[in-house]
């Protein structure tokens, strides 16, 4: 990958390493992240020695006939106390079975009957083991198990603003930021001039990278393209049946319209019909309901996508998930936005609230800080308001505003007098932040932290 960019994630494995229990760490995410790049990285310092089996390469089809060839040998006699031992000493000679080994298999989507070994692989061993997957091809083949208790599980994303920040050495300025308005001018104009190139780039690895080199946002958008076609061609590998190559092409497209549309104005209340209506509309009156729900599973459960639930008249128990979707990567929505013909002024009101949206996200993995299994908005009468969470701290209840219109504010103003929540946040793009009585004003690029 050329330089090195710090992740968060490299501190959670080294978290799991120091665990007194021995479980396997599966490490999954979207195409392009970076997960085999870290893994790699973080084996090579932290272990004594490593074993690398990429099973969509050459390391892996040996690994896959070895396998193949001991199970023929038990079946016809050969007595193997430790099966899975016999496997990696096939496979590499000099494996030397210690905690200060660590065996990486990386593709793990490739074979189910590898993956279905990892109880063994944990419970027989000493050495330690991490799989990586892209999720791809997993969800759809039933062969594949679950061993929950042997697993510990980390998600790579793309990079963050605050890790896009250390690639470029401008971490500091994070550091210092006071988001009430209490940091130098200069710290927030900085900020807001790198957060608005990182809302037009995202945070893939080598889109950044790209403009760490260049300093061209255009070429970093060209890398964002490549990755865009990577994903789609790979895809369609496991969808024999699904819709035909052009409707599939522009299902991010679509995905993008439905962001566009005014949120409450969905005539189906589901974010899945409306996009339904969308690409049958614009590309294919044969599409079914059933092939444009297996897309919207498949976008999700490829970490392109994520959902957003919806909370009625600001009641958290009266919650319905999968009412809204927002892209998991800015430079995507930001593309996607652009390329549609959505107008600019749209586009970064747009992009703002998927930005928090990604920031509410990160929270709610354990151990969460906030309520339910993903972030919603909520409505209230007529009104609505973009996020809505609680807190599992505190137990306080917050209203979110990521862009102030007037129908916002008085809707914002009906909560506080109805009580409907204990504080109101506003995430603003041109703002220094400040505090009166109940309300938090903070710069949007500052939302990682806010304490809820």
């Amino acid at each position: 990958m050329g330089k090195y960019m710090k992740r968060n994630v490299y501190d959670q494995m080294l978290r799991w390493k120091q665990r007194p229990e021995h479980t396997t760490l599966e490490v999954s995410g979207a195409r392009q992240t970076g997960k085999t790049y870290i893994v790699n990285k973080f084996a090579d310092e932290q272990y004594k020695k490593k074993i690398y089996i990429n099973l969509l390469e050459f390391t892996g089809e040996l690994f896959l006939e070895k396998y193949e060839e001991l199970r023929n040998d038990i079946k016809n006699g050969f007595v193997c106390e430790n099966p899975v031992y016999e496997l990696i000493r096939r496979t590499s000679p000099d494996f030397d079975d210690s905690p200060d080994t660590i065996v990486i298999i990386d593709e793990i989507q490739e074979s189910a009957a590898i993956y279905n070994r990892i109880r063994e692989f944990t419970r027989r061993l000493k050495s330690d083991f991490i799989i990586t997957g892209s999720y791809l091809g997993r969800i759809l083949k039933r062969e594949f198990k679950y061993s929950s208790g042997d697993l510990d599980y980390l998600e790579i994303h793309t990079l963050d603003f605050q890790e896009f920040l250390m690639a470029l050495g401008e971490d500091d300025l994070y550091q210092e930021l006071d988001i009430y308005g209490q940091s130098s001018g200069g710290i927030y104009e900085r900020l807001s001039e790198l957060y608005a190139v990182y809302t037009k780039i995202g945070g893939y690895p080598a889109v950044v990278l790209r403009y760490l080199e260049t300093g061209s946002i255009e070429e970093a958008n060209a890398e964002l393209l490549k990755i865009i076609r990577l994903f789609t061609n790979e895809s369609k590998r496991y969808f024999e049946d699904i819709l035909d190559d052009e409707v599939y092409d522009n299902i991010f497209s679509s995905v993008a319209r439905v962001l566009v549309k005014e949120k409450k104005g969905f005539e189906k209340d589901s974010f899945s019909e409306e996009l339904q209506n969308i690409v049958v509309k614009d590309y294919s009156s044969n599409i079914s309901k059933v092939s444009v729900n297996r897309a919207i599973d498949w976008l999700y459960s490829s970490g392109i996508i994520g959902f957003a639930g919806k909370i009625t008249n600001c009641n958290i128990l009266e919650f319905k998930p999968k009412s809204r979707c927002y892209f998991t990567d800015l430079g995507l929505t930001s593309y996607f936005l652009t390329h549609i013909g959505c107008p600019e002024s749209a586009v970064s009101g747009i992009v703002n609230e998927n930005f928090v949206f990604l920031d509410l996200k990160q929270r709610i993995i354990p151990p969460a800080g906030i309520a339910l299994e993903t972030p919603a908005f909520a409505t209230m009468g007529s009104g609505e308001v973009d996020f809505y969470l609680k807190s599992l701290k505190t137990q306080k209840t917050y209203a979110i505003e990521v862009k102030t219109g007037k129908n916002q504010s008085r809707t914002v103003q009906e909560i506080l007098d109805k009580k409907k929540a204990d504080y109101i946040v506003y995430a603003k793009g041109n703002t220094h932040g400040g505090v009166k009585d109940q309300v938090f004003t903070i710069p949007v690029y500052g939302i990682g932290k806010f304490e809820f």
